[in-house]
């Protein structure tokens, strides 16, 4: 057993920590008060996103994050699978941001799921 921890474990403890949206659910929240944010990089936003998201490359996210939302609103983070946006609302919970979800399979599972996109 190794001492370190690799990328999936990382993952994988994150979604214990945080809550889960479905894709189904998210689009039910689509267009209420809810802040969807985009942890995505700038070329795969490129190619497509949730109408009224926010993006906000998962690197940057600590860095800019209390510039452009409000630890009060709801929001559902959101990248290509759900890893990613898991990681990212994990970091955000901790610095103080209780109202978060990630969206479970990400943008790919809001496209199966019939969601409108913006491109």
């Amino acid at each position: 057993m190794s001492l370190y921890k690799t990328g999936t474990d990382l993952i994988a403890e994150a979604k214990t920590r945080v809550t889960e949206v479905t894709p189904r659910d998210a689009l039910v929240l689509h267009g209420q008060d809810i802040v969807f944010l985009d942890v995505r990089e700038p070329n795969e936003w490129n190619l497509g996103y949730i109408p009224g998201a926010i993006r906000l490359p998962r690197g940057q996210l600590e860095g800019k994050v209390e510039e452009v939302i409000g630890r009060d609103k709801h929001i559902v983070i959101y990248c290509a699978a759900g890893n990613r946006s898991a990681l990212a609302a994990d970091t955000m919970q901790q610095m103080g941001y209780d109202h978060v979800a990630s969206l479970h399979d990400g943008f790919r599972g809001w496209v199966e799921a019939g969601g409108p996109i913006q491109d």
